[in-house]
């Protein structure tokens, strides 16, 4: 297997349990911590095809950020 490939998939795995096991359980924390399981995704599609990773990297990151801002506003607004 590739290099690029299995650290993408160790890296996706330490970012979903940073993002579902985060210590302060605020909005930006979960924001940031988001953006580590992406990096590992954007590895293991480049492992694949270069394009194809950056256009679903960039893609994924707007939206992930779009939907979790509007749900911070949501959350504070409803307090």
């Amino acid at each position: 297997m590739n290099t690029v490939f299995i650290l993408g998939l160790a890296i996706l795995l330490i970012g979903v349990f940073s993002v579902a096991f985060v210590r302060p359980k605020t909005y930006i924390a979960r924001l940031i911590n988001l953006e580590i399981p992406a990096w590992g995704l954007l590895l293991v599609m480049l492992a694949y095809d270069e394009a194809l990773a950056l256009m679903t990297f960039v893609a994924v990151t707007a939206i992930s950020t779009f939907v979790i801002v509007r749900l911070m506003e949501w959350r504070d607004a409803s307090c």
